[in-house]
């Protein structure tokens, strides 16, 4: 199973190089054998003078020109770098790393595997691998190697383990040993296609049938001593699916088949509808897509029917009837010759104006949902009949309810596959109405990220309202924090983790989604935790969506929970983006605490949570903020720089707020200098309760009930 899991988007200014690399290797040989012709087009008689060709012409050169802009920068897929341990700057651990990179970027120039220990003997060894996907050449190889040594240093410049994916090679580093056995450290990560296929059965078989045999293909070693294999196969008249498998070569055939078998153990969970996908671990990998995504060989027949061009050059078929010779010197062209030119031409080009039409479609519906106009019934969502959710929750049985709020219960349920779902049942009276129940559905649809719950489907049937999402087994983050039973649970390197994950996924919805969200009610209770306690951000009925260039918005109905809220919303309706950064700095410093913000009271020192973190702070105490449950558990560096960070995320202006694409900075970088907290907002509060200044609060989330029970709750494989 897979540590940590990512659902990644294809960002949309991509899409047409996507298109264009769909047919990569076929494309660049076509071009060659192009420029082999122009020749021989400027011959033809009856294009002399056409504007249109030389139009044609020019686009190849624009793609051309595309396909060779970074040709020796490989495709980034996605990276992890644990937090838990990390080494000193300029320490020997430093140096050990230093020569262990360089090592393996020397090696690249004539291997495509190679392992390397720096440092062994001393206290501080290193071990390090890179591996170049099966079929490419040396110098593609050693470019990727090249870009991957200095990019990781970058992106994990204190982390003793760390693992960077490219679509052409991958690295791993570590302070343990991991050669020769299977790895599962530090992590996995899997990528989908986004588009849906219509013949759903029939291509999951396909797809399971055909990653099984390249798998073990891959396992045996076939073709040589790598481990990697390469089949196809037809799924239509019009298309084949491609599928690719590849084990470390260090792997025996045992360990190597059981490292794919747990990826394609994950099809089901990160693929299954979708048109591609990949899993990535540190020791194998798998991937599938209806388009050759890898070299072919040389020897391989050609597939039956497949909607590529085919290459220029003579037919080996007879003249077919009608066709007209011509002899040297008369000027004239055989209607063959014409065909072999200008076909791939056309084809070439329609697969261009494909690619600028679903830009400008994705364009289109990207304004669409800005103006809020998203129909829910559109084939993006996918829509349950009501009979199966009934089913699934034995008609909504009281054994299956996992929870009860303010807008309906929460049910667990077995799909027909076996799938484990969590159904959210609006109940008829209450405030989610809906205007809420499709603005949640539209937000959840466009989001896929390792922190945000994903949302598998939803029913609209009469006077149901139903929200299907995946099921999380550990229900909500309140449910460990807030029970002195289970506070012990939360390690502070859980915590730790739950605060940085939280912290990613604020900032895909404020800065890497298609729009910008706000979510407005980010609170212990909406902080679901998977089987691995990693934290997923759920419920977005009260989520607002932002144009990518708009920062605030006002509003006259106050939502959310109280003691989550901004002073700036709370008493005038304004949110923005560091609207979500007040909630968030509240979650830090209850998650330091174990202590919840809206029912702490100390007699005679503090009021608040706040005030109290803030009065510890200026003490020069900090640490007895932290929760005694977590004895000496903890690292008191990291505890300090949290509640600073805390405290700089509740300060009463806003401006005065880091983003949070600053604060991720700030976990991710131990070495940038935090600025000092100034006194947080509501300090010199008289009573327990809000300001009384008209303010229009709806409270009808109550904060009591679990809605942590996956009421909205996709890794790594990466394509976001």
């Amino acid at each position: 199973m897979l540590t940590t899991v990512v659902h990644d988007h294809i960002i949309i200014h991509k899409k047409l190089r996507k298109l264009i690399n769909i047919t990569n290797s076929t494309f660049v040989s076509f071009l060659s054998n192009l420029k082999k012709l122009n020749e021989n087009i400027m011959m033809l008689n009856f294009i002399k003078n056409s504007s249109t060709l030389f139009l044609l012409q020019l686009s190849f050169l624009f793609i051309s020109i595309g396909l060779s802009v970074g040709a020796n920068q490989p495709t980034y897929l996605y990276h992890i770098c644990p937090n838990t341990t990390t080494f000193t700057p300029n320490s020997t651990y430093q140096t050990n790393l230093n020569n262990l990179l360089s090592s393996l970027s020397s090696n690249a120039t004539t291997s495509e595997f190679h392992s390397v220990t720096a440092g062994k003997g001393s206290s501080s060894p290193i071990y390090g691998n890179f591996l170049c996907r099966g079929d490419v050449n040396a110098t593609v190889c050693r470019d990727c190697v090249t870009f991957a040594v200095k990019d990781i240093v970058k992106l994990c410049p204190v982390e003793k383990e760390t693992i960077i994916w490219y679509d052409e090679c991958q690295l791993h580093y570590s302070n343990k040993s991991f050669f020769g056995t299977l790895s599962n450290s530090p992590g996995g990560a899997y990528l989908v296609n986004t588009g849906d296929i219509t013949d759903l059965y029939e291509f999951n078989q396909l797809v399971n049938a055909t990653t099984e045999v390249a798998a073990i293909e891959a396992a045996k070693g076939v073709g040589g001593e790598k481990k990697y294999a390469t089949k196809d196969a037809n799924f239509n008249g019009f298309q084949r699916l491609y599928t690719l498998a590849q084990c470390t070569p260090d792997l025996n055939a045992s360990s190597c088949r059981t490292c794919l078998t747990m990826a394609l153990g994950e099809l089901p969970t990160c693929c299954s509808g979708k048109i591609g996908g990949r899993v990535l671990l540190p020791s194998c990998n798998f991937r599938y897509e209806l388009y050759p995504f890898y070299t072919q060989n040389a020897t391989t027949p050609p597939p039956a029917a497949t909607p590529l061009p085919p290459p220029p050059g003579p037919s080996p078929s007879p003249p077919p009837p009608g066709f007209i010779s011509s002899s040297k010197g008369n000027g004239k062209v055989s209607a063959r010759t014409i065909v072999v030119i200008v076909v791939p031409i056309v084809v070439a080009l329609l697969l261009f104006i494909l690619g600028f039409c679903f830009l400008t479609k994705r364009a289109k519906k990207k304004h669409t949902l800005a103006e809020g106009r998203d129909d829910i019934t559109t084939p993006d969502s996918l829509q349950f009949d009501l009979a199966t959710i009934e089913a699934a929750t034995n008609k909504f049985s009281a054994d299956y309810k996992l929870g009860e709020g303010g807008f309906g219960e929460v049910y667990k349920g077995t799909l027909p596959n076996g799938q484990q779902v969590a159904v959210k049942r609006l109940s008829k009276g209450s405030g989610q109405g809906a205007i809420e129940f499709k603005n949640e559905v539209v937000v959840l649809a466009k989001l896929e990220h390792r922190n945000l719950v994903r949302l598998l489907g939803f029913c609209l049937e009469g006077q149901e309202k139903l929200l299907v999402y995946e099921f999380l087994p550990n229900k909500s983050l309140d449910s460990f924090l807030f029970d002195a039973e289970r506070q012990e649970e939360l390690t502070w390197a859980i915590r730790y983790k739950i605060i940085a994950g939280i912290a990613r996924g604020i900032l895909y919805l404020h800065e890497d989604s298609q729009l910008r969200i706000i979510h407005r009610d980010l609170k212990a209770s909406n902080i679901l935790l998977d089987a691995d306690m990693n934290a997923k951000i759920s419920d977005f009925g009260m989520a607002r969506m932002f144009d990518v260039d708009q920062t605030r918005a006002n509003t006259n109905r106050i939502v959310g929970t109280y003691g989550y809220m901004s002073p700036e919303y709370a008493m005038h309706g304004q949110f923005s983006i560091r609207s979500d950064v007040y909630s968030f700095g509240v979650l830090i410093l209850e998650i330091i605490s174990g202590k919840k913000n809206s029912s702490f009271y100390q007699t005679d020192y503090a009021e608040d949570l706040l005030s109290y973190a803030w009065k510890l702070w200026k003490e020069g105490n900090p640490l007895k903020l932290l929760d005694p449950s977590l004895e000496h558990s903890y690292s008191d560096n990291e505890v300090v720089r949290c509640i600073n960070i805390g405290l700089l995320c509740v300060q009463e202006d806003p401006e005065e707020r880091p983003t949070l694409k600053t604060i991720v900075l700030m976990f991710n970088s131990c070495s940038i200098t935090l600025a000092a907290p100034n006194r947080p907002a509501f300090y010199n509060r008289t009573d327990a309760g809000m300001p009384s200044m008209g303010i229009k609060l709806d409270d009808s989330r109550s904060d009591d009930f679990p809605q942590s029970i996956n009421e909205a709750s996709i890794t790594d494989l990466y394509p976001r």
